[in-house]
C-alpha cells in the first residue's frame, strides 16, 4: 500500500539512470521540478553507479545538486567546490590487471571497477583465485565490482552526515537492483514505475508514470505536504 509523504522530510535522494534519466537524458519537466524542490529549501542529493567524468559530460546540472554519491558509494563529490572525496580504497592494480589479460571490457574508476554480463563468472572466479575482499553488485546488465561493505546506502550515509541530515529526513527514489541498499535507509522509499519489481515490492510508494516524470510526480507530493503545512 502506497504510503503518504511524511512531513519531517528535508531532502531528495535520486538514482540516475533509470531513475531521473532515460536513456542517459533528463527531461526539461523533470528539469523544472527539482528546481522547483530546490526553491523551496530541500537539498539534492544524486546517489548513483556511474564515474563523475562521464556523469558531468552529459548532466551538467548535477551542479544544482548538494552533493553526488558516485561509483555505487565509492566517492563523495561536492559540486559547489569540485572536491572529490573518496569514500573507498581504489582498485587493486593486480586485479584490474588481471581482468584486463582475460580480455574483459572494463571501466575503472576511483573506487570501482565495472563490466557487463556474462563476465560476472570471470570476475567472481579472479575474486576467489587472488583471495580479495571484493563485492559484486549488479545492476540491470551492468556488473560493478567494490570493497566489500561498500554500496549506495554507505555512500547516502555519508553525503547525510556531511549535510547535517538523517537518512530519515531523505526521501530516495530509484528503480534497480544496487538501489536497494540505499532506499532502505531513507525515511521515505519510493520506486518509479518501470522499476524491477523487487524494488516495487520494498518501497513505501509506487509513482504511476516513470523514470524522470516519476520523479516529477514524487516531487510534486513532496512540495504538496510542505503546502499543506503552511
Amino acid at each position: 500500500m502506497n504510503k503518504p509523504v511524511p512531513a519531517n522530510l528535508r531532502a531528495l535522494a535520486t538514482d540516475y539512470d533509470g531513475t531521473l534519466a532515460h536513456d542517459g537524458n533528463v527531461n526539461e519537466p523533470t528539469l523544472q521540478a527539482l528546481r522547483r524542490l530546490k526553491d523551496a529549501h530541500f537539498r539534492l542529493i544524486l546517489v548513483t553507479g556511474r564515474e563523475l567524468h562521464e556523469l558531468r559530460a552529459i548532466f551538467p546540472q548535477i551542479t544544482w545538486f548538494d552533493l553526488a554519491v558516485m561509483e555505487n558509494g565509492g566517492v563523495l563529490y561536492h559540486p559547489h567546490t569540485g572536491e572529490v572525496e573518496p569514500l573507498a580504497a581504489p582498485p587493486p592494480s593486480e586485479f584490474v590487471a588481471n581482468l584486463h589479460k582475460r580480455g574483459l571490457p572494463l571501466q575503472v574508476g576511483k573506487s570501482i571497477v565495472a563490466t557487463w554480463e556474462p563476465h560476472e563468472t570471470v570476475v567472481l572466479q579472479t575474486i576467489k583465485e587472488m583471495g580479495l575482499e571484493l563485492q559484486v553488485i549488479f545492476n540491470k546488465g551492468a556488473v560493478m565490482i567494490l570493497p566489500s561493505g561498500v554500496n549506495k546506502a554507505t555512500g547516502l550515509r555519508a553525503a547525510a552526515e556531511r549535510l547535517n541530515l538523517t537518512p530519515e529526513q531523505i526521501a530516495g527514489v530509484g528503480d534497480a537492483e544496487n538501489d536497494h541498499a540505499f532506499l532502505k535507509i531513507c525515511g521515505y522509499s519510493v520506486a518509479v514505475a518501470n522499476a524491477l519489481p523487487a524494488i516495487r515490492e520494498e518501497v513505501d510508494y509506487v509513482t504511476d508514470r516513470d523514470h524522470g516524470d516519476g520523479v516529477t510526480e514524487l516531487i510534486e507530493r513532496m512540495l504538496a505536504q510542505v503546502n499543506a503545512f503552511q
